[in-house]
C-alpha cells in the first residue's frame, strides 16, 4: 500500500487518494447516467411524435366539460376530429410559454378538423381565466378542469401535459412538459391525414 509520511511520529499513514478518486469517478458516472436517462425520458415522446411512432396505444378518455365560451366539449362530441388536450395553468411558466404555439396550431389546422382544448388546473374564477386568456390573444376553447376531468386522461400532476387524440378519440401521444413545435406539427399532420 502506498503511504504518506506522518511528520509527527515518523509513521506511514495509508494514502486514501486512490479510493477517493474511484468514488468520485463512480459518482460522476452515476450522475451522467441519471442525466442521460432524464433527457431520454423527456425527448422520447417528441421523437416518437416526429417519427410517427405512437406511444403505447391509449384508451379513449371519457370526458365532458363546459368551456369558458359556454359550449360543451366531450368525448362523443369531438369524435371525428383530431383533438389536442392541453393541461395547463395561469401560474405555470412553461404552460404560458407554449400557449402561442398552441394558438397558431389551432388556427392553422382548424379547417382540417383539429380542435385544441385547454384544460385549466386553475382555482381562479372562470371569468379571471377568461380575462387572462383574452389579454394574451388565446382564442382556442378552454375549460376549467376538475380532478375527475384530469383523471380521465390519467394525469400525473405535471403541468403542462398534452394528449393528442385521433379521430376515434384514442390517445395517440402524451407529452409531459412543453411541446416541441416540430414534433407537434408532424404528429398533428399525420393524424389529420389518417
Amino acid at each position: 500500500m502506498i503511504g504518506v509520511q506522518d511528520s509527527r511520529r515518523g509513521n506511514v499513514a495509508p494514502d486514501h487518494a486512490p479510493r477517493r478518486g474511484r468514488l468520485a469517478g463512480w459518482v460522476r458516472g452515476a450522475l451522467a447516467t441519471v442525466v442521460v436517462a432524464f433527457i431520454g425520458w423527456r425527448l422520447a415522446p417528441h421523437l416518437g411524435a416526429m417519427l410517427g411512432i405512437p406511444g403505447t396505444p391509449g384508451p379513449v378518455p371519457e370526458f365532458a366539460v363546459t368551456g369558458l365560451d359556454g359550449l360543451p366539449y366531450s368525448t362523443a362530441g369531438l369524435r371525428g376530429r383530431v383533438v389536442l388536450v392541453n393541461g395547463w395553468a395561469t401560474w405555470c411558466p412553461p404552460c404560458i410559454a407554449e400557449m402561442p404555439l398552441l394558438e397558431r396550431m389551432a388556427k392553422r389546422h382548424r379547417a382540417r378538423g383539429l380542435v385544441v382544448l385547454g384544460l385549466s388546473a386553475d382555482t381562479l374564477a372562470p371569468g379571471q381565466v377568461a380575462d387572462w386568456l383574452a389579454a394574451r390573444g388565446i382564442s382556442f376553447p378552454v375549460a376549467i378542469g376538475t380532478r375527475a376531468d384530469f383523471d380521465a386522461f390519467a394525469f400525473d400532476g405535471m403541468l403542462p401535459t398534452s394528449w393528442l387524440l385521433d379521430r376515434q378519440g384514442r390517445i395517440r401521444h402524451r407529452v409531459v412538459g412543453p411541446i416541441g413545435a416540430l414534433s407537434l406539427e408532424l404528429a398533428v399532420r399525420r393524424l389529420l391525414d389518417e
